[in-house]
C-alpha cells in the first residue's frame, strides 16, 4: 500500500489525519505505535526523532504535524473533497485549523497532562486557566457557529478534521455548557458523519487510557 500512517486510533491529531483519509477514500496501511509493536515505535523514533504522532510516510516522502499531512493529501490526492480549498476562502479555514489546535485542543491537553502527573505534583493554577480557556473558546466558537453548518463555512474541511477529535475529547476534560446550542448543534453534525463516527468506534477500545474519570460514552 502506497501510504503508511505511523498513528495511534486514540490520538486527537492522529484521528484528525485519519478522518481526512476517510473523507478522501484514500487506502493506507496504519503502522500502530503502541509497546506491542516494538518495529513500529522503533522505526518512528529513527524516521521522527521528535515523535510526535501522526507521520505519513509516502515512498520517499514523509510528512510531519497533522495540517501538514492533510495539504499535502490534498495535492497529492484528486478523490474525495477538497479540504483546503484554492484562493482566499483557504484563510478562513485555515484560521478555524489553528483555532481548534491552539484553543481548544492546547488548553484541553493541559488538563490531561495535568491529570497524568502524581496527584502531589498537579497544578491547580494549570487546571483553572486551561478550564477558562475552553470556557472562552467554547462561547466564541458557539457565536461562530451560529451562521454556518461546518467550522469554516458551507463545505466540511480540514478546520472540521480538527474540530471533531478536538471537540470529542474536550468535553470530557471540561464539558461544552449546554447553553451552548450551536456547537452542540455542530458537534452532533461533526459525530453524524461517516467519516468521524468511524474514528470514533475505532478509538473506543483505549478509552481507558484517558486519565480523566466520568467521561460520557459518546
Amino acid at each position: 500500500m502506497r501510504l503508511e500512517l505511523f498513528a495511534h486510533p486514540f490520538s486527537s491529531y492522529s484521528q484528525k489525519v485519519i478522518i481526512a483519509l476517510y473523507e478522501k477514500d484514500i487506502p493506507f496501511s496504519l503502522r500502530l505505535l503502541t509497546k506491542e509493536e516494538p518495529k513500529n515505535l522503533a522505526e518512528f523514533a529513527k524516521r521522527w526523532p521528535i515523535k510526535r504522532f501522526p507521520l505519513l510516510v509516502d515512498g520517499e516522502k514523509q510528512i510531519a504535524e497533522a495540517s501538514c499531512i492533510i495539504e499535502y493529501l490534498d495535492e497529492q490526492f484528486e478523490s474525495g473533497p477538497r479540504l483546503l480549498p484554492a484562493g482566499p476562502d483557504c484563510l478562513e479555514v485555515r484560521f478555524m485549523d489553528r483555532f481548534f489546535d491552539n484553543y481548544v485542543a492546547t488548553p484541553q491537553q493541559r488538563l490531561v497532562y495535568n491529570a497524568l502527573r502524581d496527584e502531589a505534583l498537579r497544578d491547580p493554577l494549570a487546571e483553572e486557566e486551561a478550564s477558562f480557556q475552553l470556557e472562552q473558546s467554547y462561547q466564541w466558537l458557539d457565536r461562530a457557529l451560529a451562521t454556518r453548518p461546518w467550522a469554516a463555512g458551507a463545505k466540511f474541511s480540514l478546520a472540521d478534521c480538527a474540530a471533531a477529535p478536538f471537540l470529542f475529547y474536550a468535553n470530557w476534560a471540561h464539558p461544552i455548557p449546554s447553553k451552548l446550542k450551536f456547537l452542540h448543534g455542530y458537534r452532533d453534525r461533526l459525530f453524524s458523519r461517516n467519516a468521524v463516527a468511524r474514528v470514533i468506534d475505532e478509538g473506543r477500545p483505549y478509552r481507558h487510557l484517558f486519565p480523566l474519570t466520568g467521561f460520557p460514552d459518546d
